[in-house]
């Protein structure tokens, strides 16, 4: 349930991409064109969600990712917003709307995750056991 504790956490532009599914600019995002070693957390709750070992330039202006994680903490919702029928991605646990995942990515999977940056937060490799997700430090060694 969005809250006003919610918002404050959130900032304005976060809080209307996760809680109303609102888009952010193309290439005027935090993390498109990011290439730090690090994984990408969920902005709500610190899930993480992403790595930058999956991480495609998709010239699409978001940050996009051909694999998360762990599907499981992903939920794949129908979007049939805007007169089209799109594959809405939201993180399981805190409810929040990521995304949409397309099947036009790069190989091995054929996906593009394609997220905005506002419903995100990068935690560099070196970062990862002082913000407590030191079991993922194995994934850049």
């Amino acid at each position: 349930q969005p809250t006003e504790e919610l918002r404050a956490k959130l900032g304005p532009e976060a809080y209307a991409v996760l809680v109303e599914s609102a888009t952010e600019p193309p290439f005027r995002n935090a993390y498109w064109d990011n290439h730090e070693k690090g994984i990408y957390v969920d902005a709500i709750d610190g899930t993480p969600l992403f790595s930058s070992g999956e991480k495609s330039d998709s010239g699409s202006g978001w940050p996009s990712f051909w694999a998360p994680l762990d599907p499981e903490r992903l939920l794949l919702v129908t979007d049939s917003s805007y007169g089209m029928t799109r594959v809405e991605v939201r993180a399981k646990a805190s409810g929040g709307h990521l995304g949409h995942v397309f099947d036009d990515g790069p190989a091995p999977s054929g996906k593009r995750y394609c997220m905005n940056s506002a419903s995100l937060r990068f935690v560099p490799a070196e970062r990862l056991a002082a913000e407590g997700y030191g079991e993922l430090a194995s994934l850049f060694e």
